[in-house]
């Protein structure tokens, strides 16, 4: 059923290598306003000389006349925004200025009136820097060259509001920051400081002569320095880009080849094809980092504010992707910024140049380990400067990503659901002017790519249906479903297990199954143990465990015990199949302490002994029942896995296993701690808090909080640097992504405090497709005159087509709002009669753990 997608998918991944990793030297997209600019330079430069005068740069004027778009604009846009106002503009002066293209000309100016006023009111909110300077100035160069516009409405007053604005930039700051000096062609006469830009200024001479002869690596303000200066370097660097690039000149040149390597990495890996491009990546990466390595790693050469924006989010992005493939890189990589008072004061002052490079430099610091002070910096200085930055609502979606980054943490996030989100950025994303603050966006712009990441996403997602299909058949056949009590499991069970490890397990179906369900196992037995049996019924089941014989059982505790042991049998007889060895003793034992901690605890919970603060988290850690998910799933999917790391050697898990046990047991304490205090259970949280009887609740929390931060740099250490243990890459990765789906369900800022908030996710993981025909479109908008169909409003009606499929998976008659603080979704009654330990009132009772109820 799934060949013909997957044939697709290997075809279109073939292409793609030959296209994005080939040997040959490729240039950027052209831009048409740079182009423009240099088809406006006269050959010779000099004007005066009427016999000789024409283009020097004929051919940018043939890519002017042979590339308007239909609509009349000109400019690498999918749809008309903002920018391609000054872009058409320049590219009419130019055919103006050589008398050519009349017809053309009429098509932009028929453009230019009919969306003006649109598009400045659309964002006349917050227009972008750099188009408040440029606009005004083309338009003056507009009329200058005979150029009838129109304004019609309120363009006139909005474009007074943009000329204001730029008065108020040139006056209120300096002319020799990259700011204002990088627009240099967007500066007219009556600029008030266009005087610092003529023949006799030593700033111009001594920029025009550095490096390359250009002015910022911009075609267009090297073509305007140029026209004023005649400066033999600039005629230089504007015939090699020529000559590089004869039909149309790109936005910036040269580029770093390195820089847009990596973001090909990065922009391949977050829309969730890294498997697929693994060994293309690596040698990127290697050579990467051996770069860095000769111009050694706290090199801080290059810091001028013209090339700040472009070093900074080159070493922020090398930080992120060489640590995440384990390489050991230090902070001083791209922290270096923070200790530079005068680069911060800068970076602050440029918001728009600098909202992209902090956003990478805010991912960067994700990746923190114990002991890494500069990086704390580094994230509380990028944090501040993205939430104060007002310059992002000129690009909604990029806006959607960075808030996206800001509100929901790196560790509490699924990959797959990541994948879409930034799948359908990239669908939304369309160039803009070289110089505004984004354009390292065009480095993103890859049709092919994106359509491949859209084919690979619906076909993991049909999958994923399929193995959701067969779970459910599962969970019917071992009763677990009917057992009369306790959280529906299934869907939220196979949700957690798929949406987090996409991108390391893409098709390794059996391991998927095989995480989903022993979280359904423990989710019933958990709620068996926590709410549904009295004492004697729980020490018969316990001890039942320990002999692994259900001769005793009946009942509920049946159904738990037959289930879990097809569970064990399956793993075990898989194993067997593969390395001829029986680990069914290392799988058992891990039930049976696990079932064993479930009994102290309710023990502890119905009588008055209360355990000290670390006895309690020895047997929490087991309670949690994270290790049972990662290492049954390792025993499959880790061939090189020695026997002994599936169960504890001396007593003890491996120490990276023990990380991710205490610190899931301690991110459920931090966020259910109000919810067991009602109910009188023991909790972490609260057991400092009795401790501690002169603090407040807050400063338990904080204490909490404070060991967890510390638990998880030190875990992601563990995860991604070798020499911490002998565990395959794939097993450390199955800790992370178990991390992950506990982060997230304990996340204070993303907690699914209602039916609604869980189902989207789902559907968005599972069922909503990111592509659909046309006709299937139409046939779900209602009957009223054509509109154009925006995402939004379209993910919408797909929703309501799969609304049925997902209530009837995640089984509606169970779920209720929230009660209390934290999440519930089961109608659950509390817990059988049993003493209170803490002497609370059990008034307003919801479930204590939410612990696995979606793992």
């Amino acid at each position: 059923m799934d060949s013909l997608p997957l044939s697709s998918i290997e075809s279109l991944v073939i292409d793609m290598k030959k296209d994005l990793f080939s040997n040959k030297d490729k240039v950027a997209k052209t831009s048409a306003y740079d182009t423009a600019w240099l088809a406006m330079i006269p050959n010779n430069n000099n004007q005066e000389n009427e016999d000789n005068y024409g283009p020097m740069f004929e051919s940018c004027v043939n890519w002017i006349l042979n590339n308007q778009n239909e609509l009349g604009f000109w400019g690498d846009f999918n749809v008309p925004t903002i920018d391609c106002l000054p872009s058409t503009l320049a590219c009419m002066v130019a055919l103006k200025k050589w008398g050519v293209g009349e017809s053309q000309i009429e098509k932009g100016l028929k453009f230019i009136h009919a969306n003006m006023d649109t598009l400045l009111k659309e964002n006349s909110q917050c227009f972008p820097r750099s188009f408040t300077i440029v606009f005004p100035t083309i338009l003056q160069l507009a009329k200058a060259q005979g150029l009838e516009i129109i304004f019609i409405n309120g363009s006139n007053r909005l474009l007074s509001d943009v000329f204001m604005k730029k008065k108020s930039i040139l006056e209120s700051e300096k002319l020799n920051d990259q700011s204002d000096l990088a627009y240099l062609e967007k500066l007219s006469q009556s600029d008030i400081y266009f005087n610092c830009v003529n023949k006799d200024d030593e700033i111009l001479k001594q920029l025009c002569e550095e490096k390359n002869g250009s002015f910022f690596q911009s075609p267009s303000a090297t073509a305007q320095a140029f026209m004023a200066t005649g400066n033999e370097k600039c005629l230089q660097y504007l015939m090699s880009i020529v000559q590089k690039c004869p039909n149309g000149v790109p936005s910036r040149y040269p580029m770093d080849e390195e820089l847009k390597m990596l973001c090909k990495v990065d922009n391949i890996q977050r829309m969730g094809l890294g498997k697929q491009f693994e060994k293309e990546i690596g040698q990127i990466l290697d050579q990467v980092y051996k770069n860095y390595q000769v111009n050694n790693l706290d090199n801080n050469n290059d810091k001028e504010t013209s090339y700040l924006p472009e070093k900074l989010f080159k070493d922020s992005l090398a930080f992120r992707l060489l640590r995440l493939q384990g390489y050991k890189i230090n902070e001083g990589i791209f922290c270096w910024f923070v200790h530079e008072p005068q680069i911060m004061e800068y970076i602050e002052k440029n918001q728009d140049f600098f909202a992209y490079v902090m956003y990478n430099v805010y991912r960067a610091t994700d990746l923190m380990f114990n002991g890494e002070s500069d990086i704390e910096k580094a994230r509380s200085f990028s944090r501040n400067f993205l939430v104060n930055n007002d310059n992002l609502s000129v690009l909604p979606s990029l806006q959607k990503v960075i808030e996206h980054e800001l509100n929901v943490p790196w560790f509490a996030r699924l990959e797959h659901l990541d994948h879409r989100l930034w799948i359908e950025f990239n669908q939304s994303i369309s160039l803009s002017d070289g110089k505004s603050p984004f354009y390292w966006l065009s480095y993103l712009q890859n049709d092919k790519l994106t359509q491949l990441a859209v084919q690979n996403y619906e076909y993991r997602q049909s999958i994923y249906r399929n193995e959701l299909e067969d779970l459910k058949r599962w969970s019917k056949d071992k009763g677990l479903v009917d057992i009369g009590f306790g959280r529906e499991k299934t869907t939220y069970s196979y949700f957690a297990s798929a949406a987090s490890s996409s991108s390391f397990l893409p098709y390794e179906s059996f391991l998927r199954m095989v995480v989903a369900k022993c979280s359904i196992v423990i989710t019933v037995a958990d709620d068996f143990y926590d709410e549904e049996a009295s004492l004697s019924e729980l020490q018969i089941l316990t001890e039942a465990i320990q002999r692994w014989d259900a001769k005793t059982l009946d009942g509920p505790s049946k159904i738990i015990f037959e289930a879990l042991d097809d569970l064990v049998c399956d793993v075990a007889n898989m194993y067997h199949l593969q390395h001829k060895i029986d680990i069914t003793p290392q799988l058992q034992h891990m039930w049976k302490e696990t079932f064993h901690s479930w009994m102290m605890e309710s023990l502890w919970s119905r009588t008055s002994n209360l355990p000290c603060m670390d006895e309690y988290l020895e047997v929490g850690m087991i309670s949690i029942g994270a290790h049972i998910l990662v290492l049954h799933a390792a025993a499959l999917g880790c061939p090189t896995l020695p026997i002994e790391m599936l169960g504890p050697i001396n007593g003890k898990y491996e120490n990276i296993t023990r990380l991710l046990m205490a610190t899931t047991r301690l991110l459920n304490d931090i966020q259910s701690y109000q919810k067991e205090r009602e109910v009188g259970k023991m909790n972490y949280t609260l057991l400092h808090f009795k401790e501690n009887p002169n603090g407040q609740i807050e400063d338990s929390i904080d204490f909490v909080k404070g060991i967890v931060g510390n638990k998880k740099k030190e875990f992601l250490e563990n995860v991604l640097m070798d020499g911490f243990n002998e565990m395959p890459r794939t097993m450390k990765l199955l800790h992370l992504s178990c991390l992950n789906v506990f982060h997230m369900f304990f996340n204070s800022c993303n907690l699914f405090d209602t039916k609604a908030a869980i189902l989207e996710d789902i559907m968005r993981a599972i069922y909503i497709p990111l592509s659909q025909e046309e006709e299937q479109i139409s046939s779900m908008m209602p009957q009223q005159p054509s509109k154009t169909l925006q995402p939004m409003v379209l993910e919408k009606k797909m929703k309501k087509v799969e609304i049925a499929k997902v209530n009837a998976c995640l089984n509606e008659k169970n779920l209720k709002k929230q009660v209390g603080i934290g999440i519930s979704f089961v109608g659950r009654q509390g817990p059988k009669s049993y003493n209170n330990s803490f002497g609370w009132s059990n008034k307003g009772f919801a479930s204590q753990k939410l612990r696995l109820c979606f793992m």
